[in-house]
């Protein structure tokens, strides 16, 4: 099965999931589940929710992780600092990179935006070096996407 294949099944199988649920933590739980057990390669998959200067950690899936990154620092808070997707090939020649797991090589970072704002990130690492491309961030876009327009704004 292609990468996009494989992101079109993960976000048919979250819209499952979401269906009648506007609950943004349910959702960001029931997501974060399915990217960590749909996508191979990957060692954690997550949510950060944004706190003024802070984002705090979400529902996930794997080690556990830093409660709190400023925003501005490693690569999920420059990822809203810069308020872009931000993909590091290799995380320990990230500077700054905030490293709450040491099995983590690469990384991707797609913020979540709402009416124009950034109120937080998916956060995927992989142990693997270089392991997300295009494709990744097209497909974890879509979930970014998607799970904006599901969950209702809770702040």
């Amino acid at each position: 099965m292609s990468k996009a294949e494989l992101y079109r099944k993960l976000e048919d199988e979250a819209r499952v999931r979401a269906a009648g649920e506007r609950n943004p933590i349910a959702n960001a739980a029931n997501f974060s589940a399915l990217m960590f057990h749909f996508l191979p390669d990957i060692n954690w998959a997550g949510f950060y929710f944004r706190k003024g200067r802070w984002l705090v950690l979400g529902p996930f899936m794997g080690k556990p992780a830093c409660t709190r990154l400023q925003v501005g620092l490693g690569v999920c808070g420059t990822a809203v600092a810069q308020e872009k997707v931000i993909v590091v090939p290799d995380v320990h020649k990230f500077p700054g990179h905030v490293a709450c797991d040491e099995a983590s090589n690469s990384e991707l970072v797609v913020p979540l935006h709402r009416f124009g704002t950034i109120v937080g990130v998916i956060d995927l690492d992989s142990p693997v070096l270089a392991r997300f491309d295009e494709e990744d961030i097209k497909g974890v876009e879509a979930l970014a996407r998607y799970w904006v327009t599901a969950s209702d704004d809770w702040s």
